[in-house]
């Protein structure tokens, strides 16, 4: 069978069952999946995706439990104790995840959140965490090109505007002129790729680009104006502030989109907003 993931999902079956729980095959003894996280309706020879790790015991345990990172993940996540060893982590499991000293910054404290990447430790191949994320991305060889859809993390606060995590590899910029809402560190956001300068530097912008995302955004429109009465008091004039906490999108995004409506004759423009026009 395939080797066993530690600190991701596997897809298992289900080889015995026992008073306390379940044992999955994992070619050896099998990997206990306890009887309080498992299915009601769950047999032998069922298949099922659990998440692996260690438990206190230094034991491979599986679980039905969604963890808020997998390994090689990036997560903010937030601080339970503190010991002289390092600090463990809320992991959303029932065993907290661990920050050894050497792979923090300047010293966690309880009940803060910090960023993190999870990552397997080759001396005890348990999950663990690190603060020092710097060194593990790098532009240097990039699995991104211009226009592709990435998942992007809030990184730090710069001059220009926000460093930007990139599909947990790479960083980004996305620019001061390009945000039109409040940006907090560690939050998780869906943009694109701008553009991709000689020297590898990536600018990026939240949203999707190009015609799709004109598409997606004028079904929004359409739905909230009908949702609205058929009126929205918002055009070319109002604040790109106020236009991003009602719509979610950029006050350029917005012009463009109600553009495209207006030109395929779905909404007017009125000296206070913008109107929906019937149909039969």
């Amino acid at each position: 069978m395939d080797k066993i993931k530690v600190g991701e999902f596997n897809n298992m079956k289900v080889s015995r069952k026992v008073a306390f729980g379940f044992y999955l095959d994992d070619g050896e003894e099998g990997i206990l999946l306890p009887i309080r996280f498992a299915p009601n309706d769950l047999k032998i020879g069922d298949d099922i995706k659990v998440f692996i790790y260690h438990d206190s015991d230094n034991r491979l345990i599986a679980t039905t439990q969604i963890p808020f990172a997998v390994v090689g993940d990036i997560a903010k996540m937030k601080v339970i104790e503190v010991t002289r060893q390092g600090a463990f982590l809320d992991w959303g499991l029932m065993k907290d995840l661990f920050v050894p000293t050497s792979k923090q910054l300047g010293g966690m404290r309880k009940g803060a959140e910090y960023l993190v990447k999870l990552y397997l430790d080759e001396m005890t191949g348990r999950v663990a965490a690190t603060e020092k994320i710097d060194g593990i991305l790098s532009n240097e060889d990039l699995t991104v090109k211009e226009k592709d859809i990435v998942s992007l993390i809030v990184y730090r606060k710069t001059e220009l505007g926000y460093a930007m995590i990139i599909n947990n590899k790479h960083v980004g910029l996305l620019h001061n002129n390009e945000i039109y809402r409040e940006m907090h560190i560690g939050e998780k956001l869906e943009g694109f790729i701008k553009t991709i300068r000689p020297d590898n530097k990536i600018d990026v912008v939240l949203g999707k680009p190009g015609f799709q995302k004109v598409e997606d955004e004028s079904a929004k429109i359409l739905r909230l104006l009908t949702e609205n009465n058929g009126y929205l008091p918002y055009h070319d004039k109002s604040d790109p502030e106020d236009i991003y906490a009602f719509f979610g999108m950029s006050k350029k995004a917005f012009k463009m989109t109600t553009g495209n409506l207006y030109k395929q004759q779905k909404i007017a423009f009125t000296k206070t907003g913008i109107q929906l026009i019937a149909t039969d």
